[in-house]
């Protein structure tokens, strides 16, 4: 069975940032799935379960509404690991070119007064929100982001190393 593309980014080394975890052909356009990482894999804690229902929410919504972007999103939500999310659009740019729209994104947790859709009728588990702590993880990264858009590693996947034999079967490391 392959391995799917997300398991060959070496979690050893990954730092947090804006990548592009993969793009894909649908009809005559193209789709992008960004991975939007908070903290380190394996080096630092998993992000807090209900802050990150919070942020999910909230950013959520921030991005659906965002006049100039809102028809290109097709999808914000958490990854399982817990250690950032999963930002998918129309169309095919570079981590740069959705460094505002994402920048901004985690600003405007800071001025939320509520988690939206944080109520039984809307919201799967409604009572598992935290905003006080999305406010927290917001501006860390948000602060993060500013201090480092110049800095291409938080732009570029590191990479595992493949070994593949001269029969072509590749070797991943574990």
């Amino acid at each position: 069975m392959e391995l799917i593309a997300s398991f060959s980014v070496d979690h050893t080394r990954i730092i947090p940032g804006i990548f592009t975890s993969r793009v894909d052909n649908v009809g005559e356009g193209k789709i992008t799935t960004y991975d939007i990482r908070l903290t380190r894999p394996n080096r630092e804690p998993a992000i807090d379960v209900a802050a990150m229902h919070s942020l999910e929410h909230i950013i959520a919504t921030y991005l659906r509404n965002d006049p100039e972007w809102k028809d290109e999103v097709i999808y914000w939500g958490p990854m399982g690991c817990l250690t950032g999310f999963y930002l998918i659009l129309k169309g095919s740019r570079s981590p740069q070119e959705i460094y505002e729209l994402v920048l901004n994104a985690f600003k405007s947790v800071e001025s939320a007064e509520i988690v939206p859709g944080a109520e039984e009728r809307n919201c799967g588990n409604y009572l598992m929100h935290n905003l006080a702590m999305a406010k927290w993880y917001a501006a860390k990264f948000a602060d993060y982001l500013t201090a480092n858009g110049g800095n291409s590693a938080i732009f570029e996947y590191p990479k595992t190393e493949r070994l593949v034999t001269d029969g072509g079967q590749h070797f991943y490391d574990s």
